[in-house]
């Protein structure tokens, strides 16, 4: 348990190869850890020591009474207090989502503690759900604003577990086959991690103050990966390459089919990715 704000603690833990160089892993929102593939934290702790926590207001973290009262900006912080705890100075950062915008911030306001960053499934500050700039980049799925008018509603168990199910049928994209019983099971653990099968919406009211940066991103020198899906339908193309441009040392990568889910399908090609990408740094 880390301590990161008063009276807030948030849940961490590490895996993997203990020797090699870490790498922190950064969830998306109202996620978390316990949504990471297990095949992926395998696949890449072969090469890294990986860390990975849950959020505030997630899992086995410290959650809020009522509406939260940081901001989304502050959860970058906690990602630093997560690699103080475990006593890394530099660290490979993998942010999906809204995770993604998080290790933008990071790449602005700390890149001494990055060796690279990964960008995944994410938009660029100041675009798309990190702030709406004027880019006139393609919005999120309609399906999806739909469903979303329900999250954090009281269900039953089996209901909560449906609802979460066609939540990521939608994610998966159009184009991938959805296996339903995969993410069954995925979301059983993430509720047998945290405890309870209440869902969290408190980052989808936290404060956005503070994320129209995207002009600064051109400052960045980390060597930066953005992983994009061209299904994605919360970041649609080209939301990857919009972000990827606006950075100073960026490369982007597709992961053909990929929506805005990490289904077993597409975990090998993940892996091989970020770790072509981590590996050449490790040596240089």
């Amino acid at each position: 348990m880390v301590d990161v704000a008063d009276g807030v603690q948030v849940w961490a833990q590490e895996s993997g190869d203990r020797r090699a160089t870490p790498l922190l892993l950064v969830m998306g929102a109202n996620a978390s850890s316990a949504t990471w593939p297990s095949a992926l934290l395998d696949g890449l702790g072969q090469h890294h020591r990986v860390i990975r926590y849950d959020h505030r207001d997630t899992g086995r973290s410290t959650w809020s009474t009522g509406e939260p009262s940081y901001a989304i900006r502050d959860l970058a912080r906690d990602a630093v207090a997560v690699l103080d705890a475990f006593d890394v100075d530099r660290a490979h950062v993998l942010g999906m989502s809204m995770g993604g915008v998080l290790v933008q911030l990071l790449l602005l306001d700390a890149p001494e503690r990055l060796r690279s960053a990964v960008l995944l499934t994410t938009s660029a500050l100041g675009s798309g759900l990190a702030g709406r700039g004027q880019d006139q980049l393609p919005e999120v799925d309609p399906r999806l604003l739909e469903l979303w008018q329900s999250m954090g509603e009281e269900r039953d168990e089996a209901a909560e577990l449906d609802w979460r199910v066609e939540h990521w049928r939608l994610l998966n994209g159009d184009v991938l086959p959805f296996d339903a019983g995969e993410f069954r099971a995925m979301e059983r653990g993430v509720a047998a991690h945290a405890g309870t099968w209440h869902g969290s919406t408190a980052h989808a009211v936290a404060s956005q103050e503070g994320l129209d940066r995207g002009l600064e991103l051109g400052s960045v020198t980390v060597p930066t990966l953005v992983v994009h899906g061209p299904e994605d339908p919360v970041n649609p193309p080209p939301h990857g390459a919009h972000l990827a441009g606006l950075l100073g040392n960026g490369t982007l990568v597709t992961v053909p089919g990929m929506g805005h889910a990490l289904p077993a399908t597409v975990v090998p090609a993940l892996v091989e990715a970020i770790t072509q990408h981590t590996s050449p740094v490790d040596r240089a």
